[in-house]
Formats: structure tokens, C-alpha cells, sequence
């Protein structure tokens, strides 16, 4: 995996980029070809906080996460963890939405739990007047970015649709027409 690591009021330390390479070489296992994936790592600092953001972007979805702990190296393993995690628990989506796709970047030769496999439901709708991609991929984005939301264009119902997480942990839509 191509690694790209900057710093945002921290000086980027030889021992930090080698830290920080091996932690992520625990992600190439699932990508067919790691050495063609292109991975940004933002380290910030902020008060006595030290926040790290790791943003893998493919051609069909982006994985995303991003951690804050007091110490940098325990910041890392949170983050890496969650992608991991990320990664796995959508294995069954990606799989079925991206299987035979020529020239996908994933592997889908790995193992997973029974407990990591969730069905998240969307379970409330809105409709308003007012990346085109169908409903499914769309929670597959929102998983993979960890975000609260994501707008994309609703191929499905030809129209404009925003997909937000709920408190509960379900997922809610929102199709503006």
C-alpha cells in the first residue's frame, strides 16, 4: 500500500511513518493488489489530544476512520482496529454488490464471525421536493466513510437522497424530488 502521512501541527517523525507503515500493512490482506492502493494519513494535534485520520480510497468506495487518544501509537491501533473492523463487517455487502467486477480491489478471501455480520435496516422515510448509486451501496458508503450522513443521487427512486445513522443505530432516508 502506498502510504502518504502528513502533520498538522506535529512534526512527522521517522519512527512515527515506520509505526504507522507496519500498523496499516495489516490491511493489505484485503485488497488484491495492495501495492496499487493509495492511503492518506492526517496526524493532528490539538490540546493534549492526538487525533489520527485514515482515508483508503478504492475506485468504487472510500474507507475512512479517524481516532483521537492521548498517545499517537495507542491512536493508531484504535484506528487501524476500526478499519479493520469496517472492512470486515461489511464483507457479505461488498461481496455480494462487487463480485465479478472487473478490476475491484478487494479480497474477499478472509473470515469472518457471526456476530461482526449485522443487517442494518433503513427505517424511516422522507420525502421532500426539491453519485448516482442505489440504496445499498449507499449504506456500504456510510459504513466505510463512518459518517453521520451521506447525500448521493438515488438511482432506484431517480432522485436525490440523503442517508443518515439514527441514535439507535438504524439508518433513516431522506429523497428530495
Amino acid at each position: 500500500m502506498k502510504i502518504s502521512i502528513r502533520g498538522d501541527k506535529i512534526t512527522v517523525t521517522k519512527s512515527i511513518k515506520d509505526y504507522i507503515s507496519e500498523k496499516l500493512s495489516r490491511l493489505d490482506k484485503y485488497f488484491e493488489s495492495p501495492k496499487d492502493i493509495e492511503c492518506k494519513v492526517l496526524i493532528k494535534v490539538k490540546n493534549q489530544e492526538q487525533s489520527i485520520e485514515v482515508t483508503v480510497p478504492t475506485s468504487k468506495f472510500t474507507l475512512r476512520a479517524e481516532e483521537r487518544h492521548q498517545d499517537l501509537y495507542a491512536a493508531t491501533d484504535l484506528v487501524i482496529d476500526k478499519l479493520e473492523g469496517q472492512i470486515r463487517k461489511n464483507k457479505d455487502r461488498l461481496d455480494k454488490k462487487y463480485r465479478g467486477i472487473p478490476k475491484f480491489e478487494m479480497s474477499f478471501d478472509f473470515e469472518t464471525e457471526e456476530d461482526e455480520l449485522t443487517d442494518s435496516k433503513i427505517v424511516k422515510r422522507k420525502d421532500m421536493d426539491m453519485k448516482p448509486m442505489d440504496e445499498e451501496e449507499a449504506v456500504i458508503q456510510i459504513e466505510l466513510l463512518n459518517h453521520d450522513f451521506f447525500v448521493f443521487k438515488n438511482i432506484d427512486e431517480d432522485c436525490v437522497s440523503v442517508l443518515y445513522k439514527r441514535k439507535d443505530g438504524s439508518y433513516g432516508i431522506i429523497n428530495v424530488k
